[in-house]
């Protein structure tokens, strides 16, 4: 039985994968990593220090430190996102759904927590989330489970009892990984990505959830 919902954020409930992907591509190319769109899809889900350190084992550089590196990458992706970031489909739809189930809604993001409060902020549903948590603040990020397992525990519920919503695959093994039952909603430029088919649902659109899939999951 579910009893508790958990939501990645980044792609899911804001349209800000192409924000991200243009701050990444901005910043790395200063630095002479030649990154294109394509290559960004290598870390979607992961945190911003991981993504850091995955291109510095390709395209090693020395001018700035890898902490300057995520200082001006959430920087930049932050001011995009204030100016152009904008809700995914449904996720007004899906929350008063929630809400009128009465289960309690946690978030588990790659992001920031500061992040994750502005946007939570700019959709106004900041009021509707009763946890939200970084993998920030974990040893591990996504794919590890420890965001998860933290944020079904603050909310007091058991994973195996919790639904988690993610569109990344990173974020579908995490889910998995601690025992979650999972709803994949990918971009469709990468739902070819054999790793979503362990997801227990995936579906093109927030729009497409309904109250029955509570009660089958």
């Amino acid at each position: 039985m579910i009893k508790a919902i958990i939501f990645d954020m980044d792609g899911l409930l804001i349209d800000s994968e192409p924000l991200w992907q243009e701050a990444e591509i901005t910043v790395f190319t200063k630095l002479g990593v030649p990154l294109t769109p394509k290559m960004t899809h290598q870390t979607t889900g992961l945190r911003v220090d991981e993504v850091v350190d995955y291109w510095y084992k390709r395209y090693a550089w020395d001018s700035l430190s890898h902490k300057e590196v995520c200082s001006l990458i959430d920087n930049t992706g932050m001011e995009l996102v204030r100016d152009r970031g904008v809700a995914k489909p449904g996720v007004d739809e899906l929350i008063s759904l929630l809400e009128s189930s009465g289960l309690p809604i946690g978030i588990a993001s790659s992001s920031s927590q500061l992040f994750i409060t502005i946007v939570l902020d700019k959709l106004g549903i900041a009021d509707k989330i009763k946890f939200i948590h970084s993998a920030h603040d974990e040893k591990y990020g996504k794919p590890h489970p420890d965001v998860y397992l933290s944020t079904a525990q603050e909310l007091g519920v058991h994973p195996s009892n919790c639904l988690a919503f993610e569109d990344s695959a990173n974020g579908v093994l995490a889910a998995k990984a601690a025992k979650m039952k999972c709803i994949a909603v990918p971009e469709a430029h990468l739902r070819t990505d054999k790793r979503f088919g362990i997801a227990d649902l995936i579906l093109d659109s927030l729009n497409d959830f309904t109250s029955e899939m509570l009660i089958e999951l």
